[in-house]
Formats: C-alpha cells, structure tokens, sequence
C-alpha cells in the first residue's frame, strides 16, 4: 500500500517505481512471498518483477512449531497461520509432521477430552487450507518429533519425545529438481503388487531419481512388512537413496483426490526427489550406537560422504525405543552429534514405529557400491536413520 501511495504522490520517486526494473526488484526483493503476491497486481511491470523475484527464490523453507499449550488448534496451525505471512518461498510441495498425542488429542483426561476433542481430519483440512491451493501436500503424524526452530538453519534442532510439535518444509519450485508424492495402499484383493504403479509415481524407468523418503502406516496390520518390502525391495538399488519409516498414520496427501483410505489400511506414502544436481547420503546408527562417542562416529561416516552443506536438509528417523531413553537420560544426543558436524544444515524427522535406511552415498561422480552385491537390508528397529538431501548449489 506504501509503495502505490508513493507512486501516487508523484515526483522523481513515481517515475523510477514505475519504470526501472532494477529498483523496482530490489524493493520486491526484501518482500515475503504473500505481500510479493500481493504487489504483483499493481502494474504489468511490477508483476514481472515479482515473477522474476519469485522464480529465483529456490531455497526450502520451513515452519516449526515447539511449544504447545491447551487451545482449539494444534500449535503447527497457529504457527503456519502466523507465519506464513514472513515467508520468502512460495511453496509447490509440504512435507508436514506433528506428534500424535495433540494432533489428534488422545492425551487430556476424560473431561476436557469431551469439552474438545482435537479431530485429526479437522486439523489435516485447518493445515492445508493454509497453503496455496495447487501445493502437493503429505502431512505424517509420528510419536515423536524433530524439529530445527526457525529463523536459522544452524538453530539447535530439538528431539522432543513428549508434547506438542510439528514442522512444515516448505518446497518451492526448484530448477532441476522434481519432487513428487505417492501412495500406495495394501490392495486387499491383490497379493501381487502392480508394478505400473511404480512407472506412474516416477519410481522406475527413472534415471534422475536420486532420493526416496517413505513411510509406512498402520504397520501393525497383518501383511503390513510383507507389503512394504514389495515396495523397498524394486527401490533398493545402489544409486538410490532410501530412508524413512513407520508412522502413526498419515494425514494429508492433497495431491491424490481420493485420500480417504479404509481406516483399516495399511500402506506407504513418501516423496520421491528426481534430478541430475540432488546429492544426498545416509547412515544408519544400530543399537550399538549409545553414547556420545560411537554416535559421533556416525556422523563422521556422515561428513566424510562430502555433501555440500548449502541448501541441504538433514532428516533424522529414529525409534521411539531410542532418545533420552537409550542415551540413559541424556537428552537430544543424536541431534546435538549431527549439528556438531553440520553447523549449518537444519534438520527434521520422527520417532516413530521402525526405520527405513542404511549407509549409503549418492553423488554425481561417486556410487558407493557394495563389491559383493548383496541387497542392503533396509528396514530397523530400535535404529536411528540420518539423510542429507542437497538440492543443488544455489546463485
């Protein structure tokens, strides 16, 4: 409103915020996206530069919500509803986790159960309404949560095991980088799983694909493993990253028409990363990983995989067996061992039901191979599972 009020009031001022496009995109610049989108509709050469603006803004961001509270909403509603506002991408694909206890609010007592039951659909629908409309959104909800608070990527990332929390990473469109959502569900009828499936999610006869994040639901059902290895098995190649896990359940995927899943299902929903420039790593920490030190000495594994830092995000899947529990009483161990290697690169994920990973390094001239070929065994219980994901070097 300022800027068109100057340009009304006329002089020197109106002249260069009407013509000169170099001013005119650097004034854009320090505007989030949603005032961005909003300046667009001043005039023709404002909207070019907003596009311009837009197009160049390739780095993910993200929203984080840490501190809970009894109200109506789950606090990742109320922080992307404030948030939203600041942001400086506009977002083409969400990844959200939030903790199951408050999502869907099992954990107050019987009495103010009844005065508010938090309904997960209610609060899936509350996210999503938020986000712009042609977004591809999966939203996953998890014992427990790992989050980077906002404002810096080298923030101190948070394991929390109990309470209220959640995330939303933000994707915007990035040149060279596809990123696509999924789902398969455990097909009563069939035994066999259609591998067309596959072709169409982007999963097979893929060359660029670099990276595939998968999460298993409603694992417990009988048949559960037995699908999910149909599914990892095909994707279990040497110059494919895979990691993941079992999660309480899963919440939104916008980009399916037909979400509504049998209560009773079980299946995998993930995201699959496709593009020459995606570099990306992985290593497992096993059950002897249990102090400072051989925890460490997995990150060090980590590091020594050479993935640029920049425009990177770390995932953290771990089990909720593992935590302060495991660590006697040490809280945030593992997220404290990455941040000590990865000054810079924030880092999000889940405690949740069993893990999906192994060691593994993804880059554009070097293939980590096992000389023996022997499938990796990908899913873990009481494991950790750490990722990089790099998204290419940004101007």
């Amino acid at each position: 409103g300022r800027l068109s009020g100057a340009m009304e009031a006329g002089g020197k001022g109106a002249f260069v915020l009407g013509n000169l496009a170099e001013v005119v995109e650097r004034v854009l610049g320090f505007l989030p996206t949603k005032a961005l989108l909003r300046a667009a509709c001043v005039c023709r050469l404002w909207r070019e530069c907003a596009r311009r603006t837009l197009r160049a803004r390739q780095r993910v961001a993200w929203v984080s919500a840490l501190e809970g509270g009894p109200a109506e909403t789950h606090a990742l509603v109320r922080a992307l509803a404030r948030e939203l506002e600041q942001v400086h991408v506009l977002p083409q694909t969400v990844l959200y986790i939030a903790d199951a206890e408050t999502f869907s609010g099992h954990e107050e007592s019987h009495e103010q159960k009844k005065a508010r039951k938090r309904n997960s659909k209610e609060t899936a629908i509350a996210l999503e309404k938020l986000l712009p409309k042609r977004c591809q959104v999966l939203g996953l909800v998890t014992p427990g949560i790992v989050v980077t608070p906002m404002g810096s990527s080298s923030n101190q990332p948070q394991e929390i095991e109990e309470g209220e929390a959640g995330f939303a990473l933000l994707f915007p469109k990035i040149d060279g980088v596809k990123i696509h959502t999924f789902h398969f569900s455990k097909d009563v009828k069939n035994r066999v799983f259609d591998e067309n499936k596959f072709a169409e999610a982007g999963l097979k006869n893929n060359p660029d694909l670099r990276v595939v994040l998968l999460f298993g639901y409603n694992s417990w059902k009988s048949g559960a493993t037995r699908f999910l290895h149909q599914i990892v098995n095909p994707l279990n190649e040497k110059s494919i990253i895979l990691a993941g896990g079992q999660v309480e359940s899963f919440t939104s995927l916008t980009s399916e028409n037909n979400s509504a899943q049998p209560g009773d299902a079980c299946g995998v929903v993930g995201l699959a990363f496709s593009g020459p420039q995606i570099q990306s790593a992985t290593v497992l920490l096993d059950q002897d990983v249990a102090d400072e030190r051989t925890a460490e000495a997995a990150m060090q594994r980590l590091k020594a995989a050479n993935i640029p830092e920049h425009n990177t995000i770390g995932f953290m899947f771990a089990c909720v067996g593992r935590g302060y529990r495991h660590y006697k009483t040490k809280r945030n161990m593992e997220a404290d061992a990455f941040r000590k290697f990865f000054p810079n690169v924030p880092l999000f994920g889940f405690f949740g039901h069993g893990e999906i990973g192994c060691d593994r390094i993804v880059t554009g001239n070097f293939i980590l191979r096992e000389c023996n070929d022997i499938k990796d065994d990908l899913l873990h219980g009481y494991t950790t599972v750490m990722t990089l994901i790099h998204l290419g070097s940004t101007k």
